[in-house]
């Protein structure tokens, strides 16, 4: 989650005229690097000096500055992804000289180009940059800036980047790349992408086939926005009962899309089911019906007599050409059944005419079926937070998806490891409903085992999907994962069984941090109100990295407006820094507890994860060395600042546990689950 590189210091004795004469070669650095801590039990020297020859074909050859920071980004992400990490690598790259080949598909990256082409245009950053040639890599070298990513990811969801956080120099430095990348992935994940197994090297060094993997997922939540309820309540047309409206609220967009395709096809007389994007559509007649019963003005029985399939496709195209849908895909892709470009074809159609008819009970009762909005934001993030974690099960709707208790089961296994009896669950599709109650059984006795406040609850209620209690329960164990990786990053500093952390230890840390940086704001808890015009967050931002905040961007937060720029912002320069959060603005204005909270312990995190990864990179060697060496005297400082800050978290907490402990009377029932004494869980 790091976005910034702790480069070592380059202290070795000249061996040749050229290092002597003040400069460094490729061939220089491999000695060096194999004496690093976080490389000298991951690799030896000779499997350092292939990594670097896979860059530089030239040892001899002289090396500046950032190409040192390059050799040393490319080399730490080597060292994570071997190590079992996926931090800013891939977990594909199993050892550092394996070489791994993968073919691009050329339609599907003509097609996003010109879907960059026409979305893109009149950028005021890229436009000096499109078109894009599509017969050329010109895509994914524009894309090793990261600019263009981050600026696709807003075409997206409009809003999710602040572009004020964004590196848009013309020339930018290795650690503004990383940022801009750092950004680029947790913004990904914060609005539904899948990024586990992407880090920020691979967008540096642009891999083809992870880059276009990426920007069609991107390009497809664009497509697919509008393919839900709160969109496009039309869609209940598609069911017939509340029953069938719940299996519709627990779909994905490409689900529901093929729902949506086979409701006309059915109506237009054609015969078959279309399952997938792919062999069902490769004749083409699926497609010939769809335009007929939805476009009936410009279609004629053509398609559909003729015999050859890739003729019946160049007529499905023109015929929907006149519908300005055929941007995605060439007749050989629908005879070939490429299924991204086929689904973003059909997604294009519903999105220019869904043929969808406004009953206005149907639509009234559909709108009744959707969340406030609060339930709806809580939801949306604890979704994308499950999403984030990798486990197998997508989620595309909470409460429905956490019904059966396995997804629950997948996070709990995630995040606290080994404490799922796999023996004693059942895997879906479950037909028996007390299957599932067993499975929810376990999820609350799991939940109870890690202390949740769990009063009368038993795996039934969530069977039943009772949302508060499901939000509520989630809420815990977002909270709980949070909590862990601050106490294991203690237990770490100290060589032992970390203090548990407490909500007052990351208040105390957020308010000693600013106090240290020589500002005045101070918090009493996280739901004081003065959080809402956004300066605190801005400021402990600024404590744990001075230059990330461009603090002539920032208002004083008086107004509605600015207070939204301000929390726009805050998200951003986050997620810049590496924090994987998934709040929303209108949780920082309207200073919602719990999103607080996770927000400033993400931050102290990412801030506590830097000092212990500078101690770890620059130890001192002896303390002869320390007091000789004035460089190894402030390694050695650092490592004390890392190991003092985290173990000493709980000094001078008293005031910060009374402040809290008052808070927590008052807003118990945030935390607490209660089941049937009260069935609503409030």
């Amino acid at each position: 989650m790091a976005s910034h590189v702790n480069s070592p210091k380059l202290s070795f004795a000249p061996s040749n005229p050229k290092t002597q004469s003040g400069h460094v070669t490729v061939g220089d650095l491999s000695p060096v690097f194999v004496k690093l801590k976080a490389f000298t039990e991951l690799f030896t020297e000779d499997e350092i000096k292939a990594v670097l020859e896979e860059s530089y074909k030239d040892i001899d050859e002289e090396i500046d500055f950032e190409s040192f920071l390059r050799a040393y980004l490319n080399l730490q992400s080597r060292a994570t992804a071997k190590s079992g990490g996926s931090k800013n690598s891939s977990s594909f790259l199993k050892a550092t000289t394996t070489t791994v080949h993968h073919s691009i598909n050329e339609s599907e990256k003509a097609s996003y180009v010109a879907h960059i082409n026409s979305y893109l245009a009149e950028d005021p950053f890229l436009k000096k940059y499109l078109p894009i040639d599509p017969s050329t890599n010109a895509l994914f070298d524009l894309a090793k800036d990261g600019v263009l990513l981050c600026k696709l990811i807003n075409i997206a969801v409009p809003g999710t980047i602040d572009e004020r956080a964004i590196n848009t120099k013309k020339v930018l430095n290795p650690w503004e790349r990383n940022e801009n990348h750092t950004l680029c992935l947790n913004s990904a994940k914060a609005i539904g992408c899948t990024v586990v197994n992407i880090g920020t090297q691979d967008l540096i060094e642009g891999r083809t086939h992870l880059l276009l993997g990426l920007i069609s997922q991107i390009i497809k939540i664009q497509l697919l926005a509008d393919l839900n309820l709160k969109k496009t309540p039309q869609l209940v047309e598609l069911v017939d009962d509340s029953k069938d409206v719940e299996e519709l609220l627990s779909l994905s967009p490409e689900k529901v899309l093929l729902k949506w395709m086979n409701f006309h096809l059915k109506k237009a007389g054609y015969e078959r089911q279309v399952t997938n994007f792919s062999s069902d559509v490769k004749d083409g007649e699926a497609y010939a019906y769809l335009l007929n019963a939805l476009a009936p003005e410009h279609s004629g029985p053509a398609a559909l007599d003729t015999k050859d399939p890739t003729e019946r496709a160049n007529m499905v195209l023109a015929h929907a050409e006149k519908l300005d849908c055929n941007r995605y895909l060439t007749s050989k892709d629908i005879v070939e059944g490429s299924p991204n470009l086929n689904l973003a074809f059909v997604a294009q159609i519903f999105q220019h005419r869904n043929g969808l008819t406004v009953d206005s009970k149907k639509i009234s009762f559909a709108e009744m079926m959707t969340d406030d909005a609060q339930t709806s934001r809580e939801e949306r993030c604890f979704r994308l937070w499950i999403n984030s974690l990798g486990i197998a099960t997508y989620v595309n709707n909470v409460f429905e998806d956490v019904r059966n208790g396995w997804v629950l089961l997948e996070v709990l296994d995630k995040v606290s490891p080994e404490s799922v009896n796999w023996k004693q669950a059942t895997k879906p599709p479950i037909k028996m409903p007390f299957r599932k109650v067993e499975n929810c059984n376990q999820v609350i006795k799991i939940g109870k085992q890690l202390n949740f406040s769990l009063v009368n609850v038993a795996g039934n209620d969530i069977v039943q999907g009772n949302k508060k209690l499901i939000l509520a329960f989630l809420w815990q164990l977002m909270r709980f994962t949070m909590l862990q990786l601050l106490k294991n990053l203690r237990s770490h500093s100290q060589g032992k069984e970390g203090k548990e952390i407490k909500d007052a230890d990351i208040l105390n840390w957020a308010n000693n941090k600013v106090k240290k940086a020589g500002r005045t704001s101070r918090i009493e808890s996280f739901k004081d109100k003065t959080l809402s015009n956004g300066i605190f967050f801005l400021e402990l931002l600024s404590a744990v990295e001075p230059r990330v905040v461009n603090w002539s961007v920032v208002t004083k937060g008086e107004t509605e407006e600015d207070k939204k720029l301000n929390a726009t912002y805050i998200i951003s320069v986050a997620r810049k820094l590496g924090c994987s959060i998934f709040l929303l603005p209108e949780d920082i204005i309207e200073v919602n507890q719990k999103m607080i909270l996770i927000l400033t312990a993400s931050i102290m995190y990412w801030s506590l994860q830097q000092l212990a990864e500078e101690s770890e990179s620059n130890p001192a060697e002896d303390s002869s060395t320390a007091d000789a060496s004035p460089a190894a005297s402030t390694e050695g400082e650092r490592e004390t600042a890392f190991t003092s800050e985290v173990s000493n978290l709980a000094i001078n907490c008293a005031a910060s546990d009374a402040a809290l402990s008052q808070d927590d009377e008052k807003e118990e029932s945030s935390d607490k689950v209660e089941g049937k004494d009260n069935p609503d869980g409030e």
